[in-house]
This record gives structure tokens, C-alpha cells and sequence, in this order.
């Protein structure tokens, strides 16, 4: 049975579809699995042995369309559910089965504050569409598989980081997902331990902000005060350094994981870390938050204004942007 998978993206949301890739893998003989996506985000499919191949949009649905008739597929799995998939099923014209996005719950929440969302992970959700081909939800949790070229030694880091550290994704798509850059610092120093700042390069300036924060002082009783005061903060800004794969084999050897709503958050719960998940103007209740994996949420529930959108803002559209500025870093760290 030839089996197609749709989702275009992103990061996080391709992460979370692979439960449903490895069940339907598994669990219907003789499955051959397909995935279509966008092609900035095959490097996240390529390596995963439960796929047999990967399609891409790469600006022309109907190269895609082409593409896709000549595999004569037997199945359409939706993911997605936007007016592309609705094109390319429309196309194909084969059984599917679609995920519900909840658009209207999620509607509800952030413009009425009213909660009739479903207490249920996406991961189900994505899972209730392949129910039609009798799969099952395995306990396994998220898939990310790294290739060995992208493997990042130890070594490759600064003194101080090789024995351990702790991984802080600081970046995300929108500016209200992400803590300011005092807030950042505070976090920081809070954590205690030698921190290592992941994200894109368009990270890169606030990381070293960040690092440049908590460069060693050569002031030898500086030094010596923060010694008494057990200070053990020290950052090292990977940001841009690492593509996505480089910075998933960091995430995999951090001993904690501090990270806003984002991809490397989803990617940190498939090896199973222990996450420390930062939210800001979008809200776990969406159901979207660390999958099987330990987790704490770090969020302020004092705001009425939150969630003010189900993805997010370039600014805070109140201006006072309190769900990060006054969130409160509760945790513990052994």
C-alpha cells in the first residue's frame, strides 16, 4: 500500500508528524510511505528510515502535482489541511483522511478568551487521521534521526562546556515567542551552569549580546566574589554556527534543554530530554507543548490578554509585552 503524508511545514510541526510516520511504517503491511514537504525542510525527513521518499514543493504546486500522479498512491494522509493539500487531493483523486486544525476552538481562545479546545496533543490529533488505516499510537514519542556527518564532538566546544552544559534555543519565528534580551540574561544566570545559545543566524547578534554578558572579568576580586556566590554562569553563542541537523546533536548531548515554542523544542522531546518550555504570546493549550518527555512550563498566567494570536506577533499588540517581561523563572536545577 503506497501511503502519502502532507505537511509543508515547519520545523516543529514536521517533528510531530512522525509518530504517524513510523505507525503507519510499522503497523500496515507492506506500507511504502511518502512525505511531501517544502524543500528548505527535507533534511528533516531524509534521514528517518520510516520514509521511503521524500517529495518537495519547491515553488510550483503543479511540478509537484506531476510528480505525485505518477506515484499512484493509495492513500492521502493530510497534515496539513490548507488550500494546497485541498488542491493536491482534489488532484489525485484517492481516499484520504485530514487532521482537524480546531480553527474555530483556537479562534475562540484568542479573540473571546473562551476555552472549548480539547484537551489532546497534536500528535493525536495527527494520530486520529491515519486511524482509518487501523494504526494505533506506539508510547514511542518523537523521531529525529541525525546523520553521523552532523554529529557535533564534544570537543568542538570551549573548555568549560565539554563535560556539560545546558542547551537554551533562544530564537523563534516571531518576536513574541522569544524573551527579550535582559530577560535572556536573567535566565541565564539563573541557570548557573555553562550555557550553550542555539539558533539561526538571525540569532547570531542577540546571542552575543547574551555571551558577551557573561565574559570572564579581569578583575581578579570580581572573580573571586562570584566564586563565593557560587556563580557558574558561562555562555557560549552557537547561534548560526550549526546547521539544523549540527544543532539537534547539541540539543541531544545538553543535560537540560531551556527553549521558547518552537522547533528545536519538539526535536529536544524526541531524544527525550528534559525541557524547560518558555511561552509567551501562544499557550500549551493549543496542544502543542514537549511530547512524552519531561517538561516544565515557564509561562505568566496573569495576563487577560494571552493568547493574542494562535502563531504570533513581530510586536507585543498591547505594547507592554508582559507575558515575557513578567514571567516568572521558577525551576530547580540539581
Amino acid at each position: 500500500m503506497k501511503i502519502l503524508i502532507l505537511r509543508f511545514s515547519s520545523i516543529g510541526d514536521i517533528v510531530l508528524t512522525t509518530p504517524v510516520i513510523r505507525a503507519v511504517k510499522t503497523q500496515v503491511d507492506g506500507a511504502q510511505v511518502h512525505f511531501a514537504t517544502k524543500r528548505q525542510f527535507k533534511v528533516i525527513l531524509q534521514n528517518n528510515p520510516y520514509v521511503d521518499a521524500v517529495h518537495v514543493l519547491d515553488g510550483s504546486l503543479r511540478t509537484l502535482l506531476t510528480e505525485l500522479r505518477a506515484e499512484k498512491f493509495d492513500f492521502i494522509i493530510d497534515l496539513h489541511h490548507n488550500l494546497r493539500t485541498r488542491i493536491i487531493k482534489t488532484a489525485l483523486q484517492v481516499k484520504s483522511a485530514t487532521f482537524n486544525k480546531l480553527n474555530v476552538e483556537k479562534w475562540l481562545l484568542v479573540n473571546l478568551k473562551i476555552n472549548r479546545l480539547p484537551s489532546v496533543h497534536i500528535v493525536d490529533r495527527y494520530l486520529a487521521a491515519a486511524a482509518a488505516l487501523g494504526v494505533k499510537a506506539d508510547a514511542l514519542g518523537l523521531d529525529y534521526f541525525i546523520p553521523e556527518a552532523d554529529e557535533v564532538p564534544l570537543e568542538w566546544l570551549p573548555d568549560g562546556f565539554q563535560k556539560e552544559y545546558v542547551a537554551f534555543a533562544i530564537g523563534a519565528q516571531h518576536t513574541t515567542k522569544k524573551l527579550p534580551v535582559g530577560r535572556i540574561i536573567e535566565l541565564c544566570d539563573k541557570i548557573n551552569k555553562p550555557v550553550v545559545l542555539l539558533g539561526g543566524k538571525e540569532d547570531a547578534a542577540v546571542g552575543e549580546q547574551v555571551e558577551s554578558f557573561f565574559k570572564k572579568s579581569n578583575e581578579a576580586d570580581l572573580e573571586e566574589g562570584l566564586t563565593r556566590m557560587n556563580k557558574k554562569a558561562t555562555v557560549y553563542n552557537a547561534c548560526g554556527k550549526f546547521n539544523l541537523n549540527q544543532s539537534a546533536s547539541m540539543v541531544r548531548q545538553a543535560r537540560y534543554v531551556f527553549t521558547h515554542d518552537t522547533g528545536l523544542m519538539h526535536i529536544a522531546a524526541a531524544f527525550k530530554k528534559e525541557i524547560f518550555s518558555i511561552w509567551g504570546n501562544t499557550v500549551p493549550a493549543f496542544g502543542m507543548y514537549p511530547y512524552r518527555t519531561r517538561f516544565t512550563i515557564l509561562e505568566n498566567n496573569k495576563v487577560n490578554c494571552r493568547p493574542c494570536s494562535k502563531i504570533g506577533h513581530a510586536r507585543c499588540p498591547q505594547g507592554h509585552f508582559k507575558c515575557m517581561n513578567d514571567i516568572v523563572f521558577d525551576f530547580y536545577l540539581p
